[in-house]
């Protein structure tokens, strides 16, 4: 039976919109096609766009859902088709009881539709929040379709259905193994409707899940991922097809890229895959890759569905903004990203020289606006309050509110979006103004702690990421961050000479600390007993506590680690 994977990049909410995009990809896969594929499958809760999240809530949407029911079933009678298609939608309950909906898949046909499976695990941890919404079901789902003179029996089960294998990760639900309730039914295939955000490594940790489920049941798994970015989740795709043979996709689609293919058990698959050639090429290959193309993905997806077709940052010289500098130009291109240099007295000149070379090389707007004399402005307008000129802390900060106001002020006239340039490690500790460096609409590196950043752009500056930068529209060859910005010194440059090492650990040692402090949830007697260095951990600790009010006005975060400072973080900031 040949199946059309559907790996499309639904806009949140946009119910209409979405089954239009779901009718495109049906004509995407069936173009040329003699015969058609027999089912053509789209991620969990395609319709609605992953997550809805209150939306679910609205009555406005259930009754469009409704709608673009039957505009699925009215877009395949029009066209004469008789594939099948599994749409991902918000069931209701019989009875009023709350939750009153389930995370469902609906069989639609050119007759009709109905209700094929719903998701029995139901996942509440991190950035999801499903039984706010859903309550689970009971027991496995099958349907059966009929092509080349069979039946075929076909398993359903929707993203966490999959995640059963505890020994695999350690996120394993409580609840019913939705895999090996199938067993017994005998399927020819198994199919997974999900919508699983973009994690380091987690890709092949979706392929390990699918191989196992495919080993148990003896028979192929179809995994449809979405793709694009909704709010600071970016779903990579990647969707595949396992076999039960061997741990090698028997098709594979790329990652980051809206596409649809048709698997085909007895002949080539990749032949009929309509992904643009130029992208499968260009395939990530590497995991730094991987993290660069999703954050673009995430700053091009934030941008359009946001309305905003133009960005605006402030460029230091520094690597931070260098990197989002990059990011933004491959998102949206370069001619329409603008960068506002405001230097101080306390700005080097290699600061200014390496923020204006690496605006040159990627070609993006820039204006240069010195802050001395607003700087100057305000020591004469607080002097008298404060009954002493300001210094310290209070003198830092307000050069980094006074640039924050500038951004704001730009982006407010030109109808820019403005992006923010801190990293995680500074997020973590505090190393941030509120109301200066903090202001804008994402943090686009905020969950990418200082020695990833490093990481990420000294891939950038290697020759395994020409493709990459050539594809996105990034010159293809020499430098692009340049040596002057990778080998400076990290600076907030808010006082003379000063460096990040005069009020923080080496980041080869911070950033360690804080992956066991975030991620790995250790206490301090836990990282004291991993190796790190007790007064460090101490200090940190304080840090790290005292910040938590700063995170919770942070503008939103793009996702890539296991544990962002997003949806998914939900510590107390009246606290001990």
């Amino acid at each position: 039976m040949r199946v059309a994977l559907a790996q499309i990049n639904p806009v949140v909410g946009d119910l209409l919109g979405n089954a239009d995009r779901i009718l495109q990809a049906v004509d995407d896969v069936t173009r040329n096609e003699a015969t058609p594929p027999a089912l053509m499958v789209t991620p969990e809760l395609s319709l609605w766009g992953y997550p809805p999240r209150d939306l679910l809530f609205s009555s406005a949407h259930l009754q469009q859902q409704t709608e673009a029911l039957e505009v699925l079933c009215r877009g395949l009678t029009s066209r004469g088709s008789a594939m099948a298609l599994l749409v991902g939608f918000a069931d209701a309950a019989e009875d009023s009881l709350h939750p009153s909906l389930f995370n469902a898949l609906a069989l639609v046909e050119a007759g009709g539709w109905r209700v094929a499976a719903r998701k029995q695990l139901l996942p509440s941890y991190d950035v999801f929040d499903e039984t706010r919404y859903f309550r689970p079901s009971q027991g496995a789902a099958n349907i059966t379709l009929r092509q080349g003179g069979r039946d075929w029996r076909i398993g359903l089960t929707i993203c966490e259905d999959l995640w059963v294998e505890d020994e695999l990760h350690d996120r394993r639900l409580v609840g019913p193994d939705p895999v090996g309730g199938l067993i017994d039914q005998h399927i020819d295939l198994l199919i997974n409707c999900s919508a699983s955000p973009f994690g380091r490594r987690k890709a092949a940790l979706r392929q390990r899940l699918a191989f196992r489920a495919a080993q148990r049941l003896r028979c192929p798994v179809v995994y449809v991922n979405q793709v694009g970015g909704n709010d600071e989740l970016v779903f990579d795709g990647a969707s595949f097809v396992m076999g039960s043979n061997s741990e090698t996709p028997l098709l594979q689609l790329p990652s980051c890229v809206t596409t649809a293919a048709i698997w085909n058990p007895e002949g080539d698959a990749t032949d009929q895959d309509t992904t643009d050639q130029n992208a499968r090429d260009h395939e990530a290959s590497d995991e730094l890759e991987l993290l660069f193309r999703s954050l673009v993905t995430g700053v091009r997806d934030y941008a359009g569905k946001c309305g905003f077709g133009k960005a605006l940052l402030g460029l230091s010289g520094g690597i931070d903004s260098a990197l989002v500098a990059v990011i933004a130009a491959a998102a949206l291109g370069a001619e329409q990203v603008q960068t506002l240099l405001m230097p101080s007295p306390w700005s080097s000149s290699g600061s200014i020289t390496d923020a204006l070379t690496l605006s040159e090389r990627l070609g993006l707007a820039h204006s240069i606006v010195p802050i001395e004399t607003l700087m100057e402005g305000f020591e004469t307008t607080l002097t008298p309050a404060l009954q002493a000129a300001p210094s310290g802390v209070t003198a830092e900060n307000l050069q980094s509110r006074i640039r924050g106001t500038l951004l704001m002020a730009v982006a407010n006239q030109q109808g820019q979006l403005l992006l923010t340039t801190g990293n995680k490690s500074e997020l973590a500790v505090g190393y941030c103004t509120l109301y200066g460096d903090m202001n804008g609409g994402l943090a686009v590196i905020g969950d990418l702690y200082k020695s990833t950043v490093f990481a990420l752009c000294r891939w950038l500056e290697s020759d395994a990421a020409g493709p990459c930068r050539s594809e996105l529209g990034l010159p293809a060859e020499g430098a692009l961050i340049g040596t002057a910005i990778l080998e400076k010194p990290p600076s907030a440059e808010l006082r003379p000479d000063q460096k990040d090492i005069d009020s923080l650990p080496d980041y080869d040692r911070l950033d360690p600390l804080l992956i066991d402090l975030i991620e790995h949830r250790l206490s301090g007697d836990q990282l004291v007993g991993a190796g790190h260095d007790p007064r460090e951990v101490e200090r940190i600790e304080r840090l790290f506590r005292r910040a938590e009010f700063k995170r919770r006005q942070a503008a939103p975060v793009l996702k890539m680690s296991n544990q962002a400072f997003g949806s998914g973080w939900r510590l107390p900031i009246a606290a001990v």
